[in-house]
């Protein structure tokens, strides 16, 4: 039903290499490249990144949640440890949630 999904950041440099180290673990890669902004995917572009340099701050509880697919409990992990060692912050560990 979703195509794709467009996030405005506010330092695309920044952005960019946070989720190239990120969303490498489960498969996807820079598959655009343009003046302010970046689209990452397999084939084509699912996740965007979009230049917004003067945007505000998201609150922390903004509501704001993105879920991207992975295929193993293996690459949940690597992604979590990516995501925190690039700077990256979570509400908990990666794990079953069977509330």
């Amino acid at each position: 039903m979703i195509d794709h999904v467009s996030i405005n950041v506010r330092d695309l440099g920044a952005s960019g290499a946070f989720y190239d180290a990120v969303l490498g673990t489960i498969g996807l890669a820079r598959v655009v490249v343009k003046t302010g902004t970046i689209g990452f995917g397999k084939t084509y572009p699912e996740f965007w990144l979009n230049a917004r340099p003067g945007s505000a701050p998201a609150a922390a509880d903004s509501g704001t949640h993105i879920c991207l697919r992975a295929r193993t409990t293996d690459a949940v992990d690597a992604f979590h440890k990516a995501a925190i060692g690039a700077g990256g912050s979570d509400d908990g560990p990666p794990g079953l949630r069977p509330e």
